[in-house]
């Protein structure tokens, strides 16, 4: 049986990339702009690419925890979702499948680690079915794809602090995790019209792309970390896609929801490394 939700906008699973990029990453690191291309790359130069897809709306600041550790073993890229660039009609899961598609291609990458959470992972998983030969690994966290708890049928009523508040503290299992600063960033994206279209139309097209039926396709190691707590894409959904990808191993982590690279940073990468050293073996 397929796992979907009725949602016509996926706000609430992704609250958590509203988040510009940090001023500390963005120092220490440069995003590199060529071919219509922006995105972070850090670490060896022959290393081996761990390529990190963010979700919905986009932050490196997400993914910092991995940046910082991962960049002593590997070559770490990080492409900007074009999510509020693409022209309007090719705003889609498929859009952006096609991006990145094109990103590994420019960047002449044999085979990748690919590593996404929420929409991110929705896009691995596409990205990962056409393109097999291209993989070396999967990682999977908070993954859409399956099923993804709904806001709700409408848009959240503009200016409504309260409400903003409320729902990207529970992306977390701790509510702290979610400061006044992500809050008021979460804020203005929601209130501006343009990018609220364009979060719209990427999450219906999300969920026109359930992948129940295709996941068996997948034949690469494929690790799942999953917060225990995610009240976005629940413990089950992640039993579903340990399931239905044979080659999977699930691992969850404790008091934790739905963004565990940032709420459980070294467990996950923990979790992270032994699962690339174990492929070396």
């Amino acid at each position: 049986m397929l796992l979907t939700g009725k949602i016509i906008f996926h706000l609430s699973k992704n609250f958590i990339f509203a988040s510009n990029i940090h001023e500390d990453l963005s120092m220490s690191h440069e995003i590199k702009e060529e071919d219509n291309f922006k995105y972070l790359e850090v670490g060896l130069q022959d290393g081996e690419v761990l390529l990190l897809l963010h979700g919905l709306f986009g932050a490196l600041s997400n993914f910092e925890g991995i940046i910082q550790h991962f960049q002593k073993t590997h070559k770490v890229v990080v492409p900007l979702l074009p999510i509020f660039e693409l022209p309007i009609r090719e705003v889609s899961v498929s859009g952006l499948v096609e991006h990145v598609s094109a990103f590994v291609e420019f960047k002449k990458f044999d085979k990748v680690h690919v590593l996404g959470n929420s929409l991110g992972g929705h896009i691995t998983l596409l990205y990962v079915l056409a393109n097999p030969e291209k993989i070396e690994s999967v990682i999977l966290t908070g993954s859409s794809g399956l099923f993804e708890s709904a806001m709700g049928s409408t848009f959240p009523k503009r200016g409504d602090y309260e409400y903003i508040r409320t729902k990207t503290q529970a992306t977390f299992y701790d509510p702290t995790v979610a400061t006044k600063e992500l809050i008021d960033e979460v804020f203005d994206i929601v209130n501006d019209r343009n990018k609220a279209i364009r979060i719209v139309a990427t999450a219906k097209s999300a969920v026109r792309h359930n992948l129940g039926d295709k996941l068996h396709q997948i034949k690469a190691p494929t690790l799942l970390i999953w917060g225990r707590e995610d009240t976005v894409t629940p413990a089950f959904v992640g039993e579903k896609f340990n399931e239905l990808i044979e080659s999977s191993k699930l691992i969850f982590v404790e008091q934790c929801g739905h963004a565990p690279m940032m709420e459980r940073p070294k467990i996950f990468n923990d979790h992270l490394e032994t699962f690339l050293n174990e492929l070396k073996d």
